[in-house]
């Protein structure tokens, strides 16, 4: 399936940028996104750089050279959402805001704002060089 409509932030592009950038592997390689249903956002996300999209993801140019590599499952959950990076004292990483996804039925979560994913970058990838 192709995604026809995918709005990513100026601040998600730049959250992206910084995990290729950082990762150490060669030119290239880019940004890949998993999302799966669950969680009381609607969306579960894991992502990694990556040296190549993987056999059943397709390739996504975002802004200036930066590529996203999307799997199926990925790409379905995605259509016409929009990809953003949250930072606040309370929360940061990526959020995907959806039309089509369905609030939280737990008792707990008045709305469902959407959680952002969790990074993991080693502090020697941030050094400066």
């Amino acid at each position: 399936m192709a995604l026809s409509q995918l709005t990513v932030t100026p601040a998600a592009e730049k959250f992206m940028r910084r995990i290729v950038r950082f990762s150490g592997l060669p030119a290239g390689a880019g940004f890949r996104l998993l999302v799966s249903a669950g969680g009381c956002s609607g969306y579960s996300t894991e992502f990694n750089a990556e040296a190549a999209p993987q056999a059943d993801d397709e390739v996504f140019k975002v802004g200036e050279g930066l590529q996203l590599f999307l799997p199926a499952e990925s790409r379905l959950l995605l259509e016409g959402a929009t990809l953003d990076f949250i930072d606040t004292p309370m929360q940061s990483g990526l959020s995907v805001r959806s039309p089509v996804a369905s609030s939280c039925g737990c008792s707990s979560a008045g709305s469902a704002e959407p959680i952002p994913a969790a990074a993991s970058v080693p502090m020697s990838a941030l050094l400066r060089r």
